[in-house]
């Protein structure tokens, strides 16, 4: 079905519904090629048709210009023009309007098709599947896959890298150092490469060692058998992993029903589960409560993470 304003707050106000259910709501979109790509709609917060844009100078290249949003200025990127690395004649007259990584921007888009409601255990990462020949997957920015009933695939982007590439990495601050044992480390998963970069960055100039995933099923695998090692003179799994620093969507397994089955495996008993997200709603934040995580720090700010991961570490 066509996507309309109806139907996309319909989705919206029924988010926390989708806590723990393991499943996500993608909003399909087209650059006017064959390809269909995806974004998660926690992400969209409105769809509309382009108004005029304020071009501006040296901006970085895929962006046109600047709007006027309810009284907030926020840019204008052109996907198709950003994915294939050169200009595009083609005038887009839609656009996506996104918020997430505490930043509101404009994706311009040919044109909007639906929303439909997938199962994340049918979300795939990118190399499970046939996508050399998109532009989009040569530059690694296909952060999933899913497929339609009548087998054509849709590309998820990953929006997250697209704006650090846009408007840069942040430089990492000075963060507080953790006095942690030889043996002590935590645990993270994030299926965006952009985002394990930047947590990655964090821990190492925190001084914390890590094991990490690229997805929730991943993660649930390798910390099933982290807690069904000997750990021996080592003490016990709760004396060894610190945290867990959990994505709340991923492939394959979102970071709700991960949460979800850490917090009812007494093994981990005790462990700290911390969600880690670009979707920084309070919707989110409630739905992060909702199925026991103990943080909740949204992306990507370097400095509330180390401050938010020092006191549960230094326990």
């Amino acid at each position: 079905m066509p996507v309309n304003d109806a139907s996309l707050l319909a989705t919206v106000d029924a988010r926390t519904k989708l806590a723990g259910s393991n499943k996500m709501e993608i909003l399909l979109f087209s650059l006017g090629t064959r390809e269909t790509f995806g974004i998660n709609v926690f992400k969209v917060r409105e769809v509309s048709q382009t108004p005029a844009i304020t071009k501006t100078p040296n901006m970085p290249f895929g962006v046109e210009g600047v709007l006027s949003l309810r009284g907030n200025i926020i840019p204008v990127i052109s996907l198709a023009k950003f994915l294939k690395g050169e200009q595009v004649a083609s005038k887009y007259e839609t656009m996506i309007v996104t918020e997430f990584n505490k930043s509101t921007q404009a994706f311009l888009v040919d044109s909007v098709d639906r929303i439909i409601r997938v199962d994340w255990d049918k979300v795939r990462a990118p190399e499970n599947m046939m996508m050399s020949n998109s532009p989009a997957a040569q530059q690694n920015l296909i952060t999933a896959i899913t497929e339609l009933d009548d087998g054509k695939l849709v590309s998820i982007l990953d929006v997250e890298q697209i704006l650090a590439s846009v408007v840069g990495e942040a430089r990492l601050p000075d963060v507080p150092q953790a006095q942690l044992e030889q043996h002590q480390y935590m645990f993270f998963v994030d299926d965006s490469v952009v985002a394990r970069k930047e947590i990655t960055g964090v821990l190492e100039k925190m001084g914390v060692k890590f094991q990490q995933a690229t997805n929730g099923r991943e993660a649930w695998e390798r910390l099933q058998v982290l807690a069904s090692r000997n750990w021996g003179e080592e003490g016990n799994l709760h004396d060894n992993l610190k945290i867990i620093l959990v994505d709340a969507e991923m492939p394959e397994m979102d970071g709700y029903v991960l949460t979800r089955l850490i917090k009812s495996d007494q093994r981990f008993n005790g462990i700290p589960v911390i969600m880690h997200s670009s979707l920084s709603s309070n919707a989110n934040r409630a739905m992060g409560s909702s199925v026991g995580v103990d943080a909740y720090v949204a992306k990507f700010d370097p400095a509330v993470l180390a401050e938010t991961l020092i006191p549960f570490l230094q326990r």
